[in-house]
């Protein structure tokens, strides 16, 4: 006797809309994945470097960085996936991409901290945050960066090469900073905000004194002490101005300033103009006979 296939609804037979939408999402999902395939060619990792090392070459530094971390992303488990990443970084370094070769090498130095090439990951790193420095009406955070890893790397690697090019920059650094503190204690000394200015003489004095803004910070510190009327202490700096920097004209200025004497000597007139002693020379109807305050020629 036949038997007979179980009779069936037509809703039973009809596909419901939960599963066809599932039936639809696999088949993206498999068409995303074969395509993601065919896109993905594994290729030889020397073939990877020598190829981002050509186009770094050729001064394509964003194209050769990527290409770098191709070599990473293929063969993440080769020593030379650990010389591409510092090489992307280095590439990004060269692109003026400071904030992601920073990124990259904090990255390296963390992945791989016995690396013979760490030093010089400190060093790129450095110099990331020192190409950055701006001028001294600016802020000056990627400079205090920038002197933080330049100690760095002098404390961690004092006989190594980048150390002694980081003591270098570490002054220029330096002097970068005091310069930001000098135009702003020029701008209290000006509003008279005197000791407002003094603090900011005294911490040039303090910690940047081998730059060469300390003359001039010594000579505005004597300067703030007359305003206030501290004799004492305007004729103590002023000794210390002459004694560190006794030839400097910031000295002559604070000497003239405590002891109220000219050591200037005036500008004498053209010898053209010497028989004609009723009509002032240009330089007497220019320089003020009496010496101003700096800041009233600001």
């Amino acid at each position: 006797m036949l038997e007979r296939f179980p009779f069936s609804s037509p809703s039973a037979r009809t596909p419901s809309l939960k599963r066809l939408v599932m039936l639809l999402t696999s088949f993206l999902l498999v068409a995303c994945m074969e395509e993601s395939e065919l896109s993905y060619v594994e290729r030889p990792v020397d073939q990877l470097y020598n190829e981002a090392m050509d186009t770094l070459d050729q001064s394509f530094y964003n194209d050769a960085a990527l290409m770098f971390d191709e070599v990473e992303r293929q063969h993440p488990y080769s020593i030379w996936a650990t010389k591409a990443q510092l090489m992307a970084a280095y590439s990004l370094y060269l692109d003026n991409n400071y904030d992601e070769a920073i990124f990259a090498l904090d990255r390296f130095i963390q992945l791989h901290p016995s690396n013979r090439d760490v030093p010089y990951a400190h060093y790129l790193k450095a110099l990331s945050y020192y190409e950055q420095i701006s001028v001294v009406t600016r802020d000056q955070k990627m400079t205090e960066l920038a002197l933080k890893t330049f100690k760095e790397i002098i404390a961690r690697y004092p006989k190594s090469k980048y150390a002694r090019d980081a003591k270098i920059k570490l002054d220029l650094t330096n002097g970068n900073l005091a310069g930001k503190e000098m135009e702003i204690g020029r701008y209290y000394l000006k509003q008279k905000h005197y000791l407002a200015a003094i603090n900011r003489f005294k911490t040039v004095i303090d910690k940047y004194q081998t730059t060469i803004h300390a003359p001039e910070a010594l000579h505005r510190l004597t300067e703030a002490y007359l305003a206030l009327g501290i004799k004492e202490e305007a004729q103590k700096t002023a000794a210390v101005l002459g004694h560190n920097f006794p030839g400097s004209e910031w000295y002559i200025d604070s000497y003239e300033m405590v002891e109220q004497k000219q050591v200037h000597q005036k500008e004498k007139a053209p010898w053209y103009k010497l028989g004609k002693p009723d009509q002032p020379t240009q330089a007497e109807t220019t320089r003020p006979k009496e010496k101003k305050s700096w800041y009233k020629f600001w």
